[in-house]
């Protein structure tokens, strides 16, 4: 038996790469992830500085639910990294969230027209490559099988 040093580091042949529609996705479900999580940040920040005139368990009780809203895209934009079935579920799940959010910012007009745009549209984005055949298929989801009973 002999031992190859350059096989320990070849690359794994038997994983397919992945394909840049789940890169994609989960680079902008990512970059969603990270703004929220700086807005519940920023929340705080404004609550430790006394900029806020709002009650101040009621700006800890938001800016706490922000960071925690920022738990799921981060957690589904790892997962579609990764490649793991279950991302898909939670990242279609905030580009569906977003949606709504991006139309009603989009009605205010001027800077939050183009606020509301981008968010828009990079839901659909994200929508479209999760949706893909070319996806479902790294991400192990395929047509179900018919049992019989």
């Amino acid at each position: 038996m002999t031992t190859d040093a350059s096989s320990a580091d070849a690359p794994r042949t038997s994983e397919p790469s992945r394909p840049g529609r789940i890169t994609a996705a989960a680079a902008v479900v990512a970059a969603q992830g990270v703004v929220v999580a700086g807005l519940g940040v920023t929340m705080l920040v404004m609550l430790l500085t006394g900029s806020r005139a709002d009650d101040a368990v009621q700006a800890l009780t938001g800016a706490a639910t922000v960071l925690a809203l920022a738990v799921l895209p981060l957690a589904a934009a790892r997962g579609l990294w990764l490649r793991r079935r279950w991302s898909r579920g939670p990242a279609v799940i905030v580009q569906l969230m977003a949606l709504p959010m991006g139309w009603q910012m989009a009605q205010n007009g001027g800077g939050w027209l183009v606020g509301g745009a981008a968010i828009a549209l990079t839901a659909l984005a994200v929508l479209g490559c999760l949706m893909s055949p070319a996806a479902a298929g790294a991400l192990g989801i395929g047509p179900r099988e018919h049992r019989d009973a």
